[in-house]
C-alpha cells in the first residue's frame, strides 16, 4: 500500500540507510524483489500488487489489517499543467499512441486498510516527449475505484522534459472528503536523486513485460473507517458512472434539470441547481451523497 515508508536504501536516490529495525511494509517486501529484478507474479493478468503478496507467496486476505508501517499517501504539488473535467476513462491512449505501454493498478484504501469504493482518481501525465496538453486532454483522464476499491489505468511511461524526473500527476478523492494531491515514481531514474520534488514514499512497482510495463501503487487516504464484524467497511460508497449509456427514460429518480439529487441519473449537459448555484453535468453518472456538484469538478461545472 501507499507508504510514507523511510527511504528505500535499494533506491540509489534513497540516500543514508533505514534503520536496521525499520518495520517493513508489504509494498517495501514487493518493490525490493523488483528491485532484484524478480518475476511478477501476474493475478488476473495484472501486475501482483503489495497486498497480494502473503509470506509464503500466495494472496493476502481482501482486507488485510494495517499494521505494517503504512500511513497515508503524501501529498505533493499540483504543478501548473492541471485541468479540470477531464474525460471519464480508463485508457490515456490508442493503438497508434507512440511510447511505451504501461498499465498502472492498485486500491485505494482508507485508514482502517479497507477499500474504498467509487473514489475518484483524475491523471494527467506529460508525452513521449515531455510535453503536456494544454489544449485538449491528451494523456488526462478521470475513473472511479470499482467496489472492491481498485483501478487500472493504460497510458505509457511519460516523456522527461527539464528539471523533473519522469511521474505522473493524480488526484485521488474519496466520496465527500478532501482531495489528495500527489505524484506517482518510477524506480531507477537517474534523475531522481536530483528532482526537488521526488520523494521515494511515492514509487511505484513497475516491472518491465514484454515490450511494456507494469506499474502498481496502493493509495491510502486519510479517511476514518470502522471495520464490519465481515471485515468490509460499514458504510461503502459506491458510484456507477453510465457515460457510455443512455439515461434511463422511465427511472422514477432520473431528472434532466431541478436540484441537485442523491440517487438521480444524469447526463452530460443535464443542469441542476445546488446551494442556490447552477451547475451543468460533464459526464453522465448516477449521484450518490458526497458528490455533491462543488465536490466533483469533474462531473460538474458551474454553468
Amino acid at each position: 500500500m501507499s507508504p510514507t515508508d523511510a527511504r528505500d536504501p535499494r533506491d540509489p536516490a534513497a540516500g543514508a540507510e533505514a534503520p536496521a529495525d525499520r518495520r517493513i511494509s508489504r509494498k517495501t517486501v514487493l518493490k525490493a524483489a523488483v528491485l532484484a529484478g524478480a518475476t511478477p507474479l501476474l493475478l488476473g493478468g495484472g501486475a501482483a500488487l503489495a497486498r497480494d503478496l502473503g509470506p509464503g507467496g500466495g494472496p493476502l486476505d481482501l482486507t488485510p489489517e494495517c499494521d505494517d508501517g503504512d500511513h497515508p499517501t503524501i501529498e505533493q504539488t499540483e504543478g501548473p499543467y492541471f485541468k479540470p473535467n477531464s474525460p471519464l476513462r480508463t485508457s490515456l491512449v490508442t493503438a497508434g499512441t507512440p511510447g511505451t505501454p504501461l498499465t498502472v493498478s492498485g486500491y485505494v484504501f482508507g485508514r482502517a486498510c479497507l477499500p474504498i469504493a467509487g473514489a475518484l482518481l483524475d491523471f494527467w501525465q506529460a508525452d513521449v516527449n515531455g510535453t503536456y496538453d494544454n489544449v485538449g486532454f491528451t494523456f488526462r483522464g478521470h475513473q472511479f475505484t470499482n467496489a472492491q476499491g481498485a483501478f487500472s489505468l493504460t497510458t505509457i511511461v511519460p516523456g522527461l522534459y527539464p528539471g523533473r524526473t519522469r511521474h505522473i500527476h493524480v488526484k485521488v478523492q474519496a466520496p465527500g472528503r478532501p482531495i489528495l494531491t500527489t505524484q506517482l515514481y518510477f524506480p531507477g531514474e537517474p534523475r531522481n536523486s536530483s528532482d526537488t520534488i521526488y520523494d521515494p514514499a511515492l514509487l511505484m512497482t513497475v516491472q518491465q513485460v514484454g515490450s511494456g510495463k507494469l506499474g502498481s501503487f496502493d493509495f491510502v487516504l486519510d479517511v476514518p473507517q470502522t471495520p464490519s464484524p465481515s471485515g468490509s467497511p460499514s458504510a461503502t460508497p459506491t458510484i456507477t458512472p453510465t457515460s457510455a449509456s443512455p439515461r434511463p427514460t422511465q427511472s422514477p429518480t432520473s431528472q434532466p434539470s431541478g436540484t441537485w439529487r442523491a440517487g438521480t441519473t444524469y447526463a452530460a449537459g443535464d443542469r441542476v441547481t445546488y446551494g442556490g448555484v447552477t451547475y451543468r453535468c460533464l459526464q453522465g453518472h448516477t449521484a450518490m451523497t458526497g458528490w455533491e456538484p462543488p465536490n466533483v469538478p469533474a462531473l460538474w461545472q458551474r454553468a
